[in-house]
């Protein structure tokens, strides 16, 4: 599928909410294509597969677009995200995982997810 052929979307029973984020990479395209291999379903780790669903993420989406990262997350309406971002933290390997890829990500050592990931104000929509 090519990005101008749109990507499928999933339906949620009840109230969801979205974020978006952004975060941009090195820029190196040869640290840009090992990144986006880590993420691809051969070589992301389950246990950051099972740390994402484990405290109530119910999509994940990434984007790239040269050396910039948008994140687009889909959340039960009572997602409490300091709570879930805290415990995400704490899950098996995603520190050691937060430690790989930040090698790759414009960000301080030693910042989690949810320090290196920059909230998106939406300033427009249509339904």
């Amino acid at each position: 599928m090519t990005p101008t052929e749109g990507y499928p979307v999933r339906r949620f029973e009840g109230q969801t909410k979205r974020v978006v984020q952004t975060l941009s990479l090195k820029d190196n395209p040869e640290l840009i294509a090992e990144y986006h291999r880590l993420h691809s379903k051969e070589y992301i780790w389950k246990e950051i597969l099972d740390g994402i669903r484990a405290v109530g993420i119910l999509e994940m989406e990434i984007y790239i677009s040269g050396n910039r990262l948008v994140m687009i997350l889909e959340l039960p309406s009572n997602f409490n995200w300091e709570e879930s971002m805290g415990k995400l933290a704490t899950l098996p390997r995603q520190a050691e995982w937060e430690d790989v890829v930040a090698r790759f990500q414009q960000a301080l050592p030693g910042q989690s997810s949810s320090e290196k990931w920059i909230a998106m104000e939406r300033i427009f929509h249509l339904y």
